[in-house]
């Protein structure tokens, strides 16, 4: 169990740490692999996949740290108030991230599109039609079929609705000090968020297969997979931090008046359900 914030120090300022610098390095291992990579060097995917491992590795050591500072008691209030402004602006950054996504989608489908179909444009391409999706010059895109809201989508949807609902009774019985509650309904939560990608992936087995809809199909298809890839890695995130913290549940951290690192990882799980129902709703239905 967590020890009282009552007894910890006014403020718990760590000692020197060399997980910064082995973070900074791992990463910068892991794109120079990706770097490589896309550019067909035969080395580039074993260093890429060994930087991501490092990386990983130094996640583990790090937040292990992180978590026996607060089972020893060492934080504080305002060692949590700064915990929780750290992951607010964490997910103000990942906003500004799909943000900048749902610009591009913006800006090539209201603007771009109607501009390239103009009558000027027409001497340049005349076969081109300023439709979203599957426009392209003659000859310049393969044609493809664009994604539509049924079935899988509007399951996933479902799915993600769902595992809001199984999360927030989660952290209500928490707070109930009801632990095998906690722990079946967070368990609920990693399961529908798994489904979720099993989902994504057989849809984006059909897009490739039967309709013909590649990263390489024009605006369209690298902002499809842009947005809805990135955001199926960030759900794949979500579910490793709700596993960890179902992991902390089971070995009996948290209370029900000190939980924050149950919080942070429900804060950015709800952030995610919302991401999905914008791309729900201008991707798919649009």
């Amino acid at each position: 169990m967590s020890s009282p914030h009552a007894a910890a120090p006014h403020y718990f300022v760590p000692g020197p740490s060399k997980w910064p610098m082995a973070a900074g390095l791992s990463l910068l291992v892991t794109m120079i692999g990706a770097s490589a990579w896309v550019n067909d060097i035969s080395w580039g995917p074993a260093l890429n996949i060994a930087g991501i491992l490092a990386t990983l590795m130094v996640f583990y050591f790090w937040f292990g740290d992180a978590i026996g500072e607060s089972e020893a008691g060492q934080y504080s209030k305002r060692i949590d108030l700064s915990y929780r402004w750290s992951m607010s602006w964490f997910i103000f950054s990942e906003v500004m991230f799909f943000g900048a996504f749902f610009g591009a989608l913006f800006y090539a489908r209201t603007i771009t599109t109607p501009w390239l179909g103009d009558l000027d444009h027409k001497i340049i391409w005349p076969d081109f039609a300023a439709q979203w999706g599957g426009a392209s010059p003659a000859g310049t895109v393969d044609s493809f079929t664009t994604m539509g809201p049924f079935p899988i989508p509007t399951i996933n949807t479902c799915l993600l609705l769902l595992s809001g609902v199984t999360l927030t009774i989660s952290h209500h019985a928490l707070r109930a000090g009801h632990r095998a509650k906690t722990a079946f309904w967070l368990a609920a939560t990693i399961l529908l968020g798994a489904v979720f990608m099993g989902f994504q992936a057989y849809e984006y087995m059909h897009a490739y297969q039967d309709l013909n809809l590649k990263l390489t199909s024009g605006i369209y298809g690298s902002i499809f997979y842009m947005l809805t890839g990135f955001h199926g890695f960030h759900v794949t995130l979500g579910a490793i931090m709700l596993s960890v913290i179902l992991y902390r549940v089971m070995k009996g951290h948290f209370t029900a008046d000190n939980h924050f690192g149950f919080e942070g990882a429900a804060w950015y799980w709800h952030f995610v359900d919302v991401v999905w129902l914008g791309l729900y709703v201008v991707v798919y239905w649009l």
